[in-house]
């Protein structure tokens, strides 16, 4: 099940670079590239996206997909825009029941195994916090956007956006800010050439990592044993 985050230890600012500057050949977009490192270290997995009423008319639905692999969500961090439909297919020789209590979206998919599970419709801007009733462990967002203009940072700690030039407000969410896992980091942007942004994250404490799915398989065969010993 998705545990309740507390207050946890803060273990740094991170420092995000935002480096916007307008598409070359008189192109219409201009880009911005947004860049999340603090302490030296590049983080992954942040979601950055630019806002505006422009952009919320501009917005389209997808069709997406977060599999299962190995009792994990992949990928674990899942940007859509308002009205997308995602699929969670099963990749596991495992039994999934993925469920969601986030007011975005609250929804349950019971019990399943290699059969196609139907997709979710996500057509309230938020985050959606994703848990298996089965495995603790595992743990997902979606993250729905009234906005086309969207990305995730990579391994490299960037990601780039490509939007028309104008004034936009700049949201950045991570599955750490301290804030917990609706918060978002926001900054007013005037999106042209050469314009540098910097927005700080104050981050939780990083959780262990899970533990692999024969070790998790284990202690689950433990605990019904302890509990066969009236333990």
């Amino acid at each position: 099940m998705i545990a309740t985050k507390g207050l946890r230890p803060r273990i740094g600012r991170w420092c995000l670079c935002a480096l916007a500057f307008c598409a070359m050949d008189g192109a219409v977009a201009a880009s911005l590239t947004v860049a999340v490192d603090g302490d030296g270290v590049r983080l992954e997995g942040a979601v950055v996206s630019l806002h505006s009423p422009a952009a919320r008319a501009a917005v389209r639905p997808m069709s997406a997909e977060m599999d299962q692999r190995q009792a994990e969500f992949v990928p674990n961090v899942l940007p859509v825009t308002t009205g997308s439909r995602v699929v969670f297919p099963n990749g596991d020789n495992l039994h999934h029941h993925i469920y969601s209590f986030s007011p975005a979206q609250r929804f349950e998919l019971p019990l399943f195994g290699d059969r196609q599970a139907p997709p979710v419709l996500f057509d309230t801007p938020g985050v959606v916090e994703l848990g298996c009733n089965i495995h603790d462990g595992m743990l997902g967002y979606v993250v729905v956007l009234d906005t086309p203009y969207f990305a995730t940072t990579g391994m490299s700690g960037d990601a780039r956006l490509e939007a028309p030039p104008g004034d936009y407000t700049l949201q950045v969410w991570h599955e750490r800010l301290d804030d917990g896992p609706g918060a978002r980091v926001t900054r007013h942007v005037h999106v042209e050439s050469h314009q540098v942004e910097r927005v700080t994250l104050e981050l939780e404490a990083a959780r262990p990592p899970p533990l692999p799915v024969e070790a998790r398989l284990r202690h689950l065969q433990e605990r019904f044993r302890s509990l066969e010993r009236g333990g």
